[in-house]
């Protein structure tokens, strides 16, 4: 059996994480989802080979791929021109064998028990696997009767069902061919979930459900962080990094050879510090931190259930708060990333030109990659900052800022009649 992850798309609705990396380079505890994905299925007895779809940032992929290794053969199949993920599945599958099984799993999606997936590999027929979430109307919902798939209906606004389908599935390769020519999408894409419905409706396609606490489709830029809060959730208790006198560390903590926690920080797990951190003296980690390679966090400095990524410094006298700061940021001291409004109402971000909600009360800021704030910065819920920006310092940045920019704010107000009182 063959498998293929779909490892294209530019992953738009993620920027500014993705200025700089694909979607399927993210990482969950400081691990690239692909990683996830790879050194899963090379377990896999019945899989003899991987193919992975590539289009944007292809050549960061193949390296990463190429320099890692696995103990499964793979080869890459460029996209080209990115049409959807039903044109990704056409062209992944070209050149196998008609009576061939494939086994497709999308590249960017985190499940927290991988082995449902070599359960899925060994069954018989056609699977595809669901998930039970509280919005399916951001996904493509799976109609089914009698445990079997009769069709997906695309993001519904009125959802006739609360399962979902999670990009994961295995089909026969013949019935991919035959039921690939349809048409594109009001969305303007070829969709593989109109493949599989078309399948469904000459073919009997078993759907086999999952809780959708159990998974996560990186989407939207607080994917990133509940993505890395459902793996910390299966981490123990691992010290490898020197630890100084008068340090707490509470609960499960991970924390990596070559990293140094200082005196007086304290540590409230579940946390994750990767290899080669510094961190302290007297900080605080708050619960669901992901701190990777590279980077320091220093005196006062609180983080609290953010993903920080490789070679960031937030040296002195800084909180982040429910964000995402991606490699290579410099925070000045004092840089504050505000998390909640006064109104307690979920926190909204612009994702391409539209006010979406991220459907959590508290969410602080997407910081890209090498921005640099000066000192004594604040940063408001919901704003994204785009790589190689800089951030003048006593900046309020109150709206999103793009990449490549110099980001200078004036002091003015307003007093107005506050309305509730």
């Amino acid at each position: 059996m063959k498998a293929l992850i779909l490892a294209g798309g530019m992953g738009v609705r993620l920027r500014p994480i993705t200025d700089t990396r694909p979607k399927p380079l993210i990482p969950i505890l400081c691990r690239p989802i692909l990683d996830w994905h790879l050194s899963n299925l090379s377990r896999i007895n019945v899989i003899d080979s991987v193919r992975i779809v590539v289009s944007y940032m292809k050549e960061k992929i193949q390296s990463f791929v190429e320099n890692r290794g696995y103990g499964v053969q793979y080869e890459f199949i460029d996209q080209v021109e990115e049409l959807g993920t039903g044109d990704a599945v056409i062209k992944g599958v070209k050149g196998l064998g008609y009576d061939d099984e494939i086994l497709i799993v999308y590249g960017d999606v985190y499940l927290s028990d991988l082995s449902i997936i070599e359960k899925i590999a060994s069954m018989d027929g056609n699977v595809v696997l669901g998930a039970r979430v509280g919005d399916p109307e951001k996904y493509g919902v799976l109609i089914v009767e009698n445990g079997f798939l009769k069709r997906i209906e695309e993001k519904p606004v009125n959802p006739p069902s609360n399962l979902v389908f999670t990009g994961i599935s295995k089909l026969k390769v013949g019935d991919v061919i035959e039921h690939s020519d349809i048409g594109f999408s009001v969305r303007g894409e070829i969709e593989f979930t109109d493949i599989l419905t078309r399948i469904a409706n000459s073919r009997r396609l078993r759907v086999i459900e999952i809780d959708g606490e159990n998974w996560v489709d990186i989407g939207y830029p607080w994917n990133v962080i509940e993505a890395n809060k459902l793996a910390l959730k299966s981490i123990g208790r691992d010290i490898r990094g020197l630890i100084e006198d008068h340090v707490t560390i509470k609960g499960n903590v991970y924390v990596g050879e070559g990293s140094e926690i200082k005196s007086g920080t304290y540590i409230e797990g579940p946390v994750y510090i990767d290899k080669h951190v510094e961190v302290g003296p007297n900080a605080r980690i708050r619960p669901y931190s992901v701190i990777c390679s590279g980077s320091r966090i220093g005196f006062s400095v609180e983080v609290k259930e953010s993903v920080i990524m490789e070679n960031v410094r937030a040296s002195h006298l800084s909180y982040i708060g429910d964000s995402v700061i991606c490699e290579n940021v410099n925070l000045g001291a004092g840089t504050m990333i505000a998390n909640l409004r006064f109104d307690n109402k979920p926190v909204k971000v612009t994702i391409n030109g539209k006010r979406i909600s991220s459907g959590r009360r508290k969410f602080g800021a997407v910081i890209g990659a090498n921005v640099k704030t000066g000192v004594n910065v604040s940063i408001m819920p919901g704003v994204k900052i785009g790589s190689n920006t800089w951030i003048s310092p006593g900046s309020v940045v109150w709206v999103d800022v793009p990449q490549n920019s110099f980001y200078k704010s004036s002091v003015s107000y307003t007093i107005e009649e506050l309305k509730e009182h």
